[in-house]
């Protein structure tokens, strides 16, 4: 058996045993080289078992029960979070979701923007729908509605 089809299979089951959703390109460094991993992941795209979310960002995947087609387990909000998350930032809510809540603004938030404390560089998404990072430097004026 070739070698790139072992280490198809290692990054196959780490996945299917693994209670994440989210993957970096960087949870199966200790498998192999980046190339050779990178080969796997793609073939693993393939076959439908996960998706391509961001650079070095993968998620499991379902087939949706109305279209038939392959879409991510989780929302691509949670999976920005996660992402966050994994790069050791703090996200907190967004402006818009403390305002809705409050009773500021009727305006429903979308949920396409998560705000974090730090900086982060990433376009996540999927299907033409992408979250965008706001970053947060002062939380106290952040929340203040103009």
């Amino acid at each position: 058996m070739p070698i790139v089809q072992i280490l198809e299979k290692r990054i196959q089951y780490r996945i299917k045993k693994s209670k994440d959703f989210v993957f970096m390109l960087t949870d199966f460094e200790d498998l192999s080289d980046k190339d050779q991993i990178m080969r796997a992941l793609r073939k693993l795209i393939k076959n439908e078992l996960i998706l391509k979310v961001g650079k070095g960002v993968y998620v499991k995947a379902e087939k949706s029960q109305f279209s038939s087609k392959i879409i991510p387990q989780i929302s691509i909000t949670d999976i920005a979070k996660i992402v966050a998350n994994k790069r050791k930032l703090k996200t907190i809510p967004s402006k818009y979701e403390v305002w809705y809540n409050e009773g500021k603004t009727t305006q429903v938030p979308t949920g396409r923007v998560v705000s974090v404390l730090g900086r982060i560089n990433r376009k996540i998404g999927f299907n033409g729908e992408y979250i965008k990072y706001e970053t947060v430097r002062n939380k106290d004026r952040y929340y203040k509605l103009n």
